[in-house]
Order: structure tokens, then sequence, then C-alpha cells
């Protein structure tokens, strides 16, 4: 039986005077410890990077940012080289570090001490995105664009589910500029760069071309951090050259155009198991049927599940941090026989387990999640915790946006 729709979680920051967030999926909020959570909270437009002690539940602003929003992907209306970026947000969960950028300024936070430090300068004319630290601490990858792939001074449209919803704007993706902006990267023969730095002295280590490539996602393999997944962002062909990796001397894609499959099928948010010998993504088939994949980045074997016909409704798979074979969704799975809320994405919060080789997957779901959706930091982005006994989201309960965790069953 599935829990109620009152299935209560635990709010952590429901109390906090302004709108408080999860960092993106691809890096994880809560340090390895599992002590402190690493949160964005949004002050009148300037946003900050806080912690909350999990034990005393104590929060603590880190930093002083009062320059907005810097001008990056997903936050395409914030300030040129100005601001904090939100999309850059990644954890140390080791060694306790966050780095982020202030404007086109590359820094290294200290979580415990509060101390931060310029670790480097990006050059002038570039726009960024998610950022990565490798999982040795040693490196960080910060993913840069040619600035002219977001010059636009028309009205922005709303696309990928910046729709109408309940009658109220739903700005997934923040607005996106109303041109195509992979089209005009390959016409105009733009490039994305893959920039890798030293964490401690901030030399540039590695400076990757990606020709005609909008790349905004970079994650370090967990075993390998010369072995870099990245993708190219909203491709013209709905996603089929979405997932690449770099091993330090080629370009590999990872999932090929097609795939067997019509032409019109898309992926998206890959990301890496946690032992390194998978990348995991989700997506929809030609035919209009969701499905989740993995693919072992050195053989190429594939797996793709398809989802049930009545699985549709957007959302993000997150791997688990001991288990490899579970993910945490916070969309498609929905009771049978419910009322859909008219929500553009999911309503749940789920464990999965996946047979890979069986193509099969046991759901349970654990909570609503209570998200909006109707903007980029309120999708729930849920992450498991240390150990995978907890996971951790971002949700609209009370009318505010806030974190709030779940506890998930042996």
């Amino acid at each position: 039986m599935p829990p109620s729709a009152n299935t209560p979680f635990e709010p952590l920051t429901g109390d906090s005077a302004y709108p408080t967030q999860l960092l993106y999926f691809t890096t994880s909020s809560i340090t390895a410890d599992g002590e402190t959570l690493v949160m964005v909270s949004d002050e009148v437009g300037n946003p900050n990077i806080w912690t909350l002690d999990l034990k005393s539940r104590a929060l603590r602003k880190l930093t002083d940012n009062r320059d907005g929003t810097l001008k990056s992907y997903v936050y395409f209306r914030g300030n040129p080289n100005r601001g904090l970026g939100k999309a850059s947000i990644c954890l140390d969960t080791v060694r306790r570090r966050a780095f982020f950028l202030q404007g086109n300024e590359v820094m290294r936070l200290d979580l415990d001490t509060g101390k931060a430090r310029v670790l480097a300068c990006l050059p002038d004319g570039q726009v960024t995105a998610f950022m990565h630290v490798s999982a040795d601490g040693a490196r960080l990858c910060v993913p840069t664009t040619d600035a002219r792939a977001l010059e636009d001074e028309t009205k922005p449209q709303q696309t990928h589910g910046a729709n109408l919803v309940g009658g109220k704007r739903n700005e997934t993706i923040a607005d996106k500029p109303a041109y195509d902006i992979d089209e005009r990267v390959r016409r105009e023969g733009l490039s994305s760069w893959l920039r890798v730095y030293d964490t401690e002295s901030g030399e540039v280590l590695a400076c990757e071309r990606v020709l005609r490539g909008w790349v905004t996602h970079v994650q370090f393999s967990p075993i390998n951090p010369e072995w870099i997944l990245y993708n190219h962002e909203w491709a013209s062909d709905s996603g089929i050259r979405r997932i690449w990796l770099w091993d330090g001397r080629t370009h590999r894609q990872l999932r090929t155009e097609g795939d067997g499959r019509s032409r019109t099928d898309w992926t998206c948010h890959e990301m890496w198991e946690s032992d390194g010998s998978g990348v995991i993504y989700h997506g929809k088939f030609g035919n209009g049927l969701a499905f989740i994949g993995r693919v072992d980045p050195t053989t190429g074997e594939t797996f793709e599940i398809e989802l049930p016909g009545n699985y549709h409704r957007y959302g993000h798979f997150t791997a688990g941090t001991t288990h490899k074979n579970w993910l945490v969704s916070d969309g498609y799975w929905h009771p049978d026989g419910a009322l859909e809320n008219g929500l553009w994405g999911g309503e749940w919060i789920t464990r999965l387990i996946v047979d890979w080789p069986r193509r099969h997957i046991d759901w349970t779901p654990l909570c609503q999640h209570h998200s909006e959706w109707d903007c980029q930091d309120s999708h729930p982005h849920p992450v498991f915790a240390p150990g995978d006994e907890m996971v951790y989201f971002t949700s609209n309960l009370g009318g505010g946006r806030s974190v709030g965790r779940i506890t998930v069953p042996c």
C-alpha cells in the first residue's frame, strides 16, 4: 500500500526567514559525516550560502553576497559578471569545502571557519553553469561557454515546462531566450570549455574545448578524476546528443543518436553511480513513453527500462550513495486511480530498487514533496544522505520554499 497523501516528512528550514533550497542534485548537499546540510537562501534577491547543523539545528550564513544572482545557465535573467552563481555551488563532502562563483571569481569556502578565498578568475567573455569537484577534492571543473550563446535582447519564451499551470506561470527554466541556444552555438561555431582547476593553488590543470556544444552539466567520475561526464544542453534534435565523456584525451558519446529508437527520443539528467561503474539517466522514447537508463562507460553496455504509460510526470533520478541499484526520484510515480494535482512535474518522492539486467524496478513511495515546480529553485532535486538512510529535498510546503527530509526504509 502506498503512503497516504498526508504522510509527513520532517521540515528542516520551515522557520527560515527566506526561501531556501538544496544545491543542484549533481552535487550532494550533505557532508560525508552526515552532520551538516549546505543550502542556498535567497534574501530579497540576494542568494547566499547557509549551513544547517543537523544535530543542533543551528543555521549559519557563510557568504555575504549583495549583488544578486549571476547570469548563467538556468538563471538567464541574472546579472552579467556580477552576483553569486546559484548554479555554480558544489560541495566537497569529505573536506567540508564549498566552491562557487562570485561574479567571475572562483571561490573556495571552508564550512567550519566560514572563510572564503579567491581560487581563480574566469576569463572575460564567458558564461557559466553547474560546477563539480572531484571525489578526492583536488580538482574543480568549471564549464563555461562563449557569452554570445546567451546574448539576446528579445522577449523570452516559455519552453520545456515553463507553461501555465493552474493559472500560474511555471518558470521552470527561468525563461529560455526566444532563440534556439544550441542552434546558435552550432551555427556560429561557438565553444564551451571544461576548465579544470587545482583546488589548492588555483592552477589551471586543463582547458578542454568543446566546439559547437553548449555544456551546462559536468561531473567527475567518483573513481577517476581524469574522467568528466558532460552534456550538450537542449540539443536541437531532442536530447540525443546529450551524454558525453571526456577521458582526458578523447571525447566519447555514451548514448548514440537514435539508440535504435526513433530520432525523436530525448535524454537528460545524467549522473554517475556512486562506485563509478555506470551512468544513469532518464528521458522519453519516440513513442512517448518515459524510461530510465544505465550505460557502462567502459564497455558501452546499456540498459533502458520503459516506464508504464501513466508515469509521464517529469522529474529527476539521483543515485544512491552506498546502494548502487538504488535511485530516488521526485517524478513519474503516481498512485493508481488518484487525481492528478495539475502540476507539470511529479508529486512524490520515491525510492527505486533497479535490477538492470532484468529490466525491473521496485518503487517505494516515501512522501509527497509538495513542490509547486514554479521555478528551477523549487524543483525537489532529492538526494540521499550518506548511507542512504535519509532523502533530502526542496519543498513548497506551507507556501514558501524550504528543505525537508524523509526516512528511507531498509
